[in-house]
């Protein structure tokens, strides 16, 4: 275990401090400085040596967590990234991006603030690649067999990875123009420089990964040529569609789904040039829906210099503390500020968006918005409380429905859930022979280290079928919905 005493000597988490706002609403760059050695150190050695460590119950990717905080606190750190990479490809992409269910499980956290496993998961891996120990595992032979992977988001990417290394000859299509799915246009650049998915793409390619980007899986080639030329292929396309608001005035200029705004920006910022962008520069934003998208909206809309920024939720606000009917371990749903919230903006909950005001030539001037209450279990305005809130730009940011229709009507033998995502079995197989589904594609919009977890079982289940057996760790099932231990 890591140090025996530390959970006593050091009962308080720290973490490394946000840029000052000013600051970091001047550039594009990740919101943390940089963090102490020493603090690290003291960090990981607060892990405790857990009769039963809940912190792998809470990671679907099984990470060996008191493992590498035990390496980490004892200045170990070539062996602690081993034991990282042992369970998760992409430790630079959870690290930054996961909202550690692993913390919230943490044993510790049951009366103190739990281990900064995050910090220590990220810190491992940024050493790593500044000490050039992320190197390419070449497998030793090729097995003559060949696999195509359908989207470069987090959960195709570890499919690729895991399949070339077991020996197979992997092209890896997107249609974007350059790797990454949403890693690289759906999340802006301050909560993950795109630096990262290009050294680990570099990686992957001197292991022997192929990559093709600009290709529209559908139009450019279709799903049926694709089947012909691998032996297997491996759908990883998220689940893209988003969630709609159908109320009056949402064919108004200026009422955009948060994804289409946040892709531009993204573009913009990686020096493409991009056609009449949406832009929030001296706009009044309004900004609905209170996940991690919206978050991205708002810090994005800052960083454009709107006007103001409005974040709308039609629920109640989370709890602050842990409530009674989430106890641990479980993942509970609180109350956060992000770095966009500090960044500045006004948040409301328990507001109902009931119409989308025109200004007479076609613009949005304004949202007209209730209250929430509570009618017969449904969530409704409640009459009599309308009011209006100015709005140049409105952003959509509800989520998502489940993965676009284009291989369900294609003459393959592949359909779609009640729940709209791409059916499957437990072997994540489809009903076409040799055609497999990993990720948001097929369990519906979910975390990033449930997307990794689901590539590298996708991957284990592919070269069981190619080789009748495998030795590919296989994480997860796909009829997980909660926790996993590997």
């Amino acid at each position: 275990m890591a140090d025996p005493k530390g959970f006593l000597k050091t009962q308080q988490r720290e973490v490394p401090a946000r840029r000052p706002i000013p600051i970091r609403l001047m550039d594009w760059k990740e919101v943390y400085e940089a963090g102490d050695r020493d603090t690290l150190v003291r960090q990981a050695g607060r892990c405790m040596d857990c009769g039963v460590p809940f912190c792998h119950q809470g990671c679907p990717l099984g990470n060996l967590i008191p493992e590498w905080n035990d390496l980490t606190w004892r200045g170990d750190d070539h062996d602690a990234i081993d034991r990282l990479h042992a369970t998760n490809n992409f430790p630079e992409f959870t690290g930054r991006l996961c909202p550690a269910p692993c913390e919230s499980s943490c044993v510790l956290g049951i009366n103190q603030p739990p281990v900064t496993i995050k910090q220590v998961e990220v810190s491992i891996i940024d050493q790593a690649f500044e000490e050039g120990w992320v190197t390419p595992l070449i497998p030793e032979r090729l097995s003559g067999k060949t696999v195509a992977v359908i989207g470069s988001g987090p959960a195709g990417l570890a499919a690729a990875q895991q399949l070339t290394r077991a020996g197979h000859t992997v092209a890896v299509y997107e249609r974007d123009e350059k790797i990454g799915g949403l890693l690289r246009y759906g999340i802006p650049d301050f909560k993950m420089e795109k630096i990262h998915i290009d050294r680990r793409i570099e990686q992957m390619e001197a292991e022997g990964t192929r990559f093709r980007p600009g290709v529209n899986i559908g139009t450019d080639i279709s799903w049926e040529d694709l089947k012909q030329r691998y032996d297997a292929v491996v759908v990883a396309t998220g689940a893209m569609i988003p969630r709609d608001l159908a109320i009056p005035g949402r064919d108004l200029n200026g009422v955009h789904f948060a994804m289409d705004y946040l892709v531009q920006s993204n573009r913009a910022v990686d020096g493409q040039t991009v056609e009449d962008q949406i832009h929030a520069q001296g706009k009044h934003v309004v900004v609905l829906g209170g996940g991690d998208t919206g978050a991205d909206c708002i810090g994005t809309a800052h960083r454009h210099g709107a006007a103001s920024v409005t974040n709308l939720a039609i629920g109640q606000q989370p709890p602050a503390e842990r409530p009674s009917n989430q106890p641990w371990p479980t993942f509970p749903n609180l109350f956060e500020i992000s770095s966009a919230h500090e960044e500045g903006g006004t948040r409301e909950f328990l507001v109902s968006t009931v119409e989308f005001l025109n200004d007479g030539k076609g613009n949005v001037r304004a949202v007209r918005v209730a209250e929430t209450e509570f009618k017969d279990g449904a969530r409704v305005p409640k009459a009599g409380t309308e009011r209006e809130i100015p709005a140049d730009l409105v952003l959509l940011a509800l989520g998502f429905t489940g993965p676009e229709r284009d291989i369900a009507a294609s003459t393959l033998d592949v359909s779609l859930s009640d729940r709209g995502n791409i059916s499957r079995d437990d072997n994540y197989a489809t009903a076409e022979e040799g055609v497999f589904v990993a990720g948001d594609a097929g369990r519906g919009q979910s975390l990033i280290v449930w997307a990794i977890a689901e590539g590298r079982a996708a991957a284990a289940a592919v070269d069981r079928y190619l080789e009748g057996d495998t030795l590919l760790p296989s994480p997860v099932s796909p009829t997980d919905r909660g926790f996993a231990i590997l």
